[in-house]
């Protein structure tokens, strides 16, 4: 490639940085600082690379912090596109580099021919051979082992002048104008999400097919997810569409194995004390699936980590093999009613609640014995109207809104600050539906708000306090920390 069309690639990113917020107009208020080395005698495997560094460092040397840093070739040969971080290593960039959000951003931005660090503050750790040996980038090797340890994400480019080659440099650099917070009005931010949506917008799955399906093949299904992603929703909705036999319980902490499999209890009718069986909410279940062989049988288990699960499913433990031949010995379930094996029309549907801090841990066996779907926060489709200065989408055949503008919001603080675990604290959808602005803003103070302000206090998503303060302080003037 010649340097002609180096060049024309050096515009084409200046002109998206612009698009996406950057200004360079003014001598003290610059977004960033170019960096160009790109001339004749550096192009021949000899550290040539452009693009953008921290706005406080010098047009030469040595630089800090995170980088837009493309190393380029003047033949007609694939191009290695990077976040960097400066040989300097970081000065203003550390706390950046803590934050989960922006390696989940960047990972997004690579196939399989790109490398993303799990630690972007680790700037001692090389790239991986895949990188480093490539043979794809053999013409430009000694230039990445030059600057191989401070690299924390970087994609090959085949073609950087083509359609698809721009598409993967303006996501770069639309990635680096999110790190560097250079939007400052929607037309920026739309111009981002537009260079981002195709790599990061999540395929649209129809949760209801794909449960059915994998219960159709595994028999014991969990739904995992914070509160209000609509677990319980779903649940109904499988059950109704599949025209199951429906049988539903509730775990809780004092759930034991007599009220959920078989025990006795005292017959309070008679004067003189006597008992009677008490068959749990599973040996009906599964009694009706023995003899209605020909109507699937659903069991829907809610909140099922808030019991002891050893204690509550004693020896059926063994019977949830979705596959499982019959075994060689049978368990009582019941006084005359024993199994080998659990019906072949007898399912299973549990809900976990991801946010709930006290509940029992699930252990690695009963794990193996169902499959595990997770319900994350979704927005919900609808009309889009405005409510006030509001944009909201209105639920079809309902007179609710779901409040996308709050919904995005905190989805945004939870995206860039929470740890992969914190994320299953996000509030789901079903927090931000109401029947007009007042409601929602009432459903933000007492019920959002307080849940926030305890996971803080409990030490989670600590980094995102400031900005959970200042959405709530702006949204209904409270603060978390009066």
């Amino acid at each position: 490639m010649s340097t002609e069309k180096i060049e024309k690639i050096r515009q084409f990113i200046k002109q998206k940085a612009e698009e996406f917020g950057a200004k360079n107009d003014k001598e003290y208020n610059k977004s960033y600082v170019e960096r160009n080395n790109t001339k004749p005698d550096t192009l021949n495997d000899n550290k040539a690379f452009f693009g953008f560094i921290h706005p406080n460092e010098e047009l030469t040397g040595a630089f800090h912090d995170f980088s837009l840093t493309i190393f380029p070739c003047a033949e007609d040969k694939s191009w290695l596109v990077c976040l960097g971080v400066g040989s300097g290593g970081f000065k203003n960039d550390y706390e950046l580099a803590t934050y989960p959000g922006l390696r989940r951003l960047f990972s997004k931005l690579i196939d399989e021919r790109g490398f993303c660090k799990t630690d972007f503050t680790d700037i001692e750790t090389t790239l991986p051979n895949t990188i480093t040996n490539s043979e794809e980038l053999a013409h430009i090797k000694r230039t990445i082992n030059t600057y191989s340890k401070v690299l924390p994400v970087c994609q090959i480019v085949e073609k950087p002048d083509s359609e698809e080659g721009r598409k993967i440099i303006s996501a770069f650099v639309a990635g680096y104008a999110k790190l560097r917070n250079w939007p400052s009005n929607n037309d920026h931010r739309k111009a981002i999400s537009k260079a981002l949506n195709s790599f990061i917008t999540n395929k649209n799955t129809n949760e209801v097919e794909e449960i059915e399906r994998l219960l159709n093949d595994r028999k014991y299904v969990v739904l995992q997810g914070a509160p209000g992603t609509g677990k319980t929703r779903t649940t109904k909705e499988i059950a109704e569409k599949i025209n199951a036999k429906t049988f539903f319980t509730q775990f809780h902490a004092e759930t034991s194995f007599s009220d959920f499999i078989f025990g006795i209890q005292p017959n309070l009718n008679n004067e003189q004390l006597s008992y009677k069986q008490n068959l749990g909410i599973f040996t009906e279940a599964v009694k009706y699936a023995t003899e209605h062989t020909d109507k699937d049988v659903l069991l829907i288990i809610d909140e099922i980590n808030r019991a002891n699960l050893s204690n509550v499913l004693g020896p059926i433990f063994y019977l949830f093999e979705h596959k499982m031949d019959k075994m060689n010995v049978e368990i009582e379930i019941s006084p005359d009613f024993k199994l080998n094996n659990l019906p072949s029309n007898f399912y299973v549907i549990a809900s976990m609640n991801t946010a709930d801090r006290s509940l029992s841990v699930v252990d690695f066996a009963l794990r193996r014995r169902f499959a595990w779907f997770d319900l994350k926060p979704t927005p919900i489709e609808g009309k889009e109207e405005d409510l006030g200065n509001l944009k909201v989408n209105k639920i079809n055949d309902s007179n609710e809104y779901f409040f996308i503008e709050d919904f995005l919001k905190i989805n945004q603080i939870f995206d860039w600050y929470a740890s992969s675990s914190e994320l299953s604290l996000q509030p789901g959808q079903g927090y931000f539906i109401a029947k007009s602005e007042e409601e929602m803003k009432s459903r933000i103070q007492y019920e959002i708000f307080p849940l926030i302000k305890e996971y803080l206090q409990e030490g989670l998503v600590r980094s995102a306090k400031e900005e959970f303060n200042n959405y709530f302080n702006k949204r209904i003037n409270k603060s978390l920390f009066e």
